[in-house]
């Protein structure tokens, strides 16, 4: 289906009925910069449709059921190295959920609330502390743009221990491709209580059906948040040398097991680090590929970095954080690592000094670290901070923007960037095996590693492998696209999955005769019948999956 379907023209015209002319986007301004991607393709929209409310969004996809033109949902646009705002074919129509931001309900003492797609984390972060309700919301780094909804429905993560975000849903409310709005746990009982403060309902639970899928639009869900804690602590430990991150992984995963740790830990490569203060060396590197081994030492060591940083949180009373420090430094001693703890009075005592030391190359790289711990304090207590979102622009010409990080948006900036994002077993081996894969493919194709390994639970590592490329050189685009489609078939073959995919990809993780994939096509055969919402979405290889396998070079 596209921009020549059968009722298109009747279906603009029915949108703009239902939503005014002014939010059925047409202008090719505004359909070009919702084209926008930081991959090496984008797909064009037939219109942009702004619905305000669920009524408004049944509306929408009766509309589209009944011309036979898909539409594709969107939180706020902002999925970047995934596929950003687009579809995944031309001639769908964007429905953008960004003005759908009401907070439609807080609940201090039980501590959740109610969401719609469009709130952002900033805009959630400043309504906690505006109403000074002593809760905190978790936060991830791509910046205070983003949706929650749209992060919780990729089964995204976050920093807190309340990090692995799905899992702190409590009722979602869907609209459905015939137009039926379903309340899933208790929340389709008129008289329940209950809906928010117990997941599953009673009957089948369906909610996961709604994350990673197309089977219907989320237009709220209950989120629970995590209480304010009396005592914070942020660790980073500096690892010396690549192998030596293996130990370190093993000793820290049986703090993660049995409780100690409760925040996702996440675990950075040097370059991952260097990113987020600065961008590609060209004057030091000319050549425009990876950076050479002594201009990446010399830029490790004026950091004050080694080869890994690891970054975690400690939350609760003074004597559970205290007792917390001393477990992980007894787990630590025997490896390479020494963990730092940070609090707010070393931060606010680091600042004095760094003052005091002046424009100093001492000075300038304490500044540096005590602004950084400052922002992993404010991540850490659900504040945003888009300084996280630097590494995005580590290929880009020009560098950082201006006034970076105000009104980031790497795919409108012209950022290249791919994302590979594995699973492995919280292993130091696995960790170090799936570098080692990733590592040849990068240098084969002219690209640095920038690897993030985080400690999603308590027996799983989330990778993500970026890379990063120049989107203004052709050459280097299309080297980009080899090396993240030689990267993704490296690790599937390799057993290690990814936990979430770009638009280019969707198709390649059905393969072959796959019963579940067959079950998914029948689920949304049952649901969506005519293939209206996001075809090709997680859709497996199907009638329904338009524009995809275009990088099978």
């Amino acid at each position: 289906m596209g921009a020549t379907a059968p009722g298109t023209q009747a279906a603009l015209a029915a949108w703009r009925a239902a939503l005014g002319s002014a939010r059925v986007g047409t202008d090719p301004a505004v359909l070009a910069r919702y084209a926008a991607s930081t991959a090496g393709w984008s797909t064009m929209p037939l219109a942009v449709l702004q619905p305000r409310t669920t009524e408004e969004v049944v509306q929408v996809v009766r509309v589209a059921a009944g011309a036979g033109v898909p539409v594709y949902p969107v939180s706020a646009g902002r999925n970047w190295g995934y596929g950003d705002a687009c579809a995944l074919a031309d001639g769908h129509a964007i429905v953008d959920l960004s003005g759908m931001n009401r907070i439609l309900e807080a609940d201090a003492e039980l501590a959740y609330v109610v969401i719609e797609p469009g709130v952002t984390q900033q805009q959630l972060s400043r309504y906690l502390l505006e109403q000074r309700l002593p809760m905190w919301m978790d936060c991830t780094g791509a910046g205070p743009d983003t949706s929650l909804v749209g992060n919780i429905l990729e089964r995204g993560f976050g920093h807190s221990p309340y990090g692995n975000r799905f899992q702190s849903v409590a009722g979602m409310r869907i609209v459905l491709a015939n137009g039926d709005v379903v309340d899933t746990g208790f929340g389709h009982f008129p008289s329940a209580v209950n809906g928010r403060v117990y997941p599953y309902g009673v009957g089948p639970y369906v909610d996961g059906l709604f994350t990673q899928s197309n089977f219907g639009i989320v237009t709220s869900l209950g989120l629970w948040l995590m209480p304010h804690t009396a005592a914070l602590n942020h660790f980073l430990c500096a690892v010396p040398t690549h192998e030596a991150i293996g130990p370190v992984i093993d000793a820290l995963r049986p703090l993660r097991l049995d409780g100690t740790l409760r925040s996702i830990l996440h675990v950075g490569n040097d370059l991952r680090v260097l990113s987020g203060g600065m961008t590609y060396p060209r004057e030091l590197v000319g050549s425009g590929g990876p950076l050479p081994g002594d201009v990446r030492a010399r830029l490790r060591q004026a950091a004050g970095i080694g080869a890994w940083t690891v970054s975690g949180a400690l939350y609760g009373n003074s004597e559970q954080v205290a007792a917390a420090r001393r477990a992980v430094r007894r787990a630590l001693r025997p490896t390479a690592a020494r963990p730092q703890f940070l609090d707010e009075r070393k931060l606010d005592a680091g600042a004095v000094v760094a003052r005091l030391l002046g424009n100093t190359g001492p000075g300038r790289r304490l500044a540096a670290k005590v602004a950084l711990g400052r922002s992993l304090f404010e991540m850490n207590r659900g504040i945003p901070n888009g300084r996280f979102l630097a590494g995005a622009y580590w290929r880009r010409r020009g560098g950082l923007p201006p006034d970076f990080p105000a009104g980031a948006n790497p795919a409108v900036d012209n950022c290249g960037m791919l994302w590979v994002s594995p699973v492995l077993p919280l292993r130091g081996a696995d960790l170090l095996r799936v570098h080692a894969l990733a590592e040849p493919v990068f240098h084969a194709h002219r690209f640095d590693l920038l690897a993030t390994f985080s400690m999603l639970n308590e027996r799983a590592l989330g990778g993500v492998l970026t890379v990063a490329y120049d989107k203004e050189d052709p050459d280097e685009a299309a080297r980009a696209r080899r090396c993240y489609r030689e990267l993704f078939d490296t690790l599937v073959g390799a057993g290690y999955i990814p936990y979430r995919v770009g638009l280019q990809s969707m198709a390649d993780l059905d393969n072959g005769d796959d019963a579940y994939w067959r079950m998914v096509r029948q689920l949304k055969a049952a649901l969506d019948p005519g293939g209206i919402i996001a075809p090709g979405r997680y859709a497996g290889r199907g009638g329904d999956t338009p524009g995809v396998g275009m990088w099978r070079v």
